[in-house]
């Protein structure tokens, strides 16, 4: 796979490849407070979904409920007592915020309107057959579980995972590389076993026609 020992022939680091920023180091578990709290925190919310019966909407609503009558019930409190208001940042978004969400939905908007168009136009058959798989895996793997364990079990495979490769890369490189040249002689293998037989049936077939 690669005169360079790695898989895939990559030349960075899985640090690197992963942006090399806050993300990247979360990921890895170079932050590791940060990355024990995200994980905490939404093992506790999952337990909170699963255990309580709320809904996202619901707890959402009722969090809001909840901080709104504090808020009111504090800034009446104080305007009896000549106590100061409740400490809130001012609730604003910037002109220049919202042209940048919008030019960053805009362009990834258009760019899945464009593969969209070449699938349905039948440009690209490898990125149907791509699609299409990624599509049934999703429909696949929602069919065995819920939306919210799936998203919960999502953030612990990419939290373990990609550390857990950065830990043990050389083996793991050394074996996949091992096995991906193994796949390639089986496919070569299958080819002319096969595939080329059922290739040349075809053909005959056609001239007979």
């Amino acid at each position: 796979m690669g005169s360079s020992g790695r898989l895939f022939n990559r030349q960075r680091s899985v640090h690197e490849i992963l942006g090399g920023g806050l993300a990247a180091d979360v990921i890895l578990w170079k932050r590791k407070n940060v990355t024990v709290s995200i994980l905490l925190v939404t093992l506790a919310a999952w337990v909170v979904f699963e255990k309580s019966g709320y809904t996202l909407l619901s707890l959402v609503s009722s969090v809001f409920l909840l901080l709104i009558i504090i808020l009111f019930l504090w800034a009446k409190a104080a305007s009896i007592l000549n106590r100061p208001a409740p400490p809130l940042p001012d609730l604003h978004l910037s002109e220049e915020m919202v042209n940048e969400v919008a030019n960053f939905i805009r362009l990834h908007v258009n760019t899945l309107l464009s593969v969209s168009q070449d699938i349905a136009l039948g440009k690209d058959s490898r990125l149907f057959f791509k699609v299409a798989a990624y599509l049934w895996l999703i429909y696949f793997v929602g069919g065995l579980t819920d939306f919210l364990t799936l998203g919960y079990t999502s953030l612990v495979i990419i939290l373990t995972i990609p550390a857990l490769y950065e830990k043990f890369e050389d083996h793991i490189d050394k074996y996949g590389i091992l096995s991906c040249r193994k796949l390639q002689q089986l496919y070569v293998k299958l080819y002319q076993d096969y595939i080329r037989r059922v290739q040349k049936w075809i053909l005959e077939k056609k001239k007979l026609s």
